[in-house]
């Protein structure tokens, strides 16, 4: 069977070298053939291992945030590429940036620039939604305000010491609009500091936006 055929049905996700070499198994040399999709775009490696269909084989392709989620796992898209998905910021990320239980990474592939950070439980299992796409994709990302927390909580130099600085760091810094601001939800943020990093960091994040 043609090969377009054999991977069509798994074509919407990132399809691993196991999957692959089981869908040519009728061939005598299945890694030979691999070689030859890769060299002919029908296959595109993102990590070793790890695979989407090429532009030749003209089939729907995983989104850049679930290929985020299967690059490095477990993970889920989070900071800027979070807050520009949910309209909090203006700019778009140029790379997807996530956050994942393993050491902090950055990936280079073909079909762009993947970057991860590190966060620890269980602070990192808080504010994950389940998006749907399609039926056959689902990204994990950060909610919106787990997304804000860890913009704060991930970047080094960040450190709210006041209202006053708070406010500047949201609207100068990050261009929040304060419309968009005041429908996060406080409630379940405060949930989450008993377990996070940088505790007073984020209680004054969640006195700013409750002054708002």
């Amino acid at each position: 069977m043609e090969f377009r055929k054999r991977i069509k049905k798994y074509a919407e996700t990132p399809i691993s070298r196991h999957l692959i070499l089981d869908l040519l198994k009728d061939y005598k040399r299945p890694n030979d053939k691999i070689s030859e999709l890769l060299k002919s775009k029908k296959l595109i490696s993102i990590r070793r291992g790890l695979y989407i269909t090429g532009p030749k084989l003209d089939l729907p392709t995983p989104e850049p945030f679930l290929i985020a989620n299967h690059l490095r796992g477990p993970s889920y898209v989070s900071l800027e590429s979070a807050l520009s998905y949910w309209n909090m910021i203006p700019e778009r990320a140029y790379e997807i940036s996530s956050v994942t239980l393993q050491t902090s990474k950055i990936y280079k592939t073909a079909v762009g620039r993947f970057s991860y950070q590190q966060s620890k439980a269980p602070y990192y299992s808080y504010g994950i939604k389940n998006i749907e796409y399609s039926p056959k994709q689902t990204v994990l990302i950060a909610s919106p305000e787990k997304a804000l927390c860890d913009k704060i909580v991930l970047t080094p130099k960040i450190h709210l010491r006041s209202i006053k600085q708070t406010r500047e760091f949201l609207s100068e810094d990050l261009r929040m609009d304060n419309d968009i601001l005041s429908t996060l939800n406080t409630k379940i943020m405060d949930l989450w500091i008993e377990s996070a990093p940088k505790k007073s960091s984020l209680k004054m994040l969640i006195k700013t936006l409750m002054e708002l």
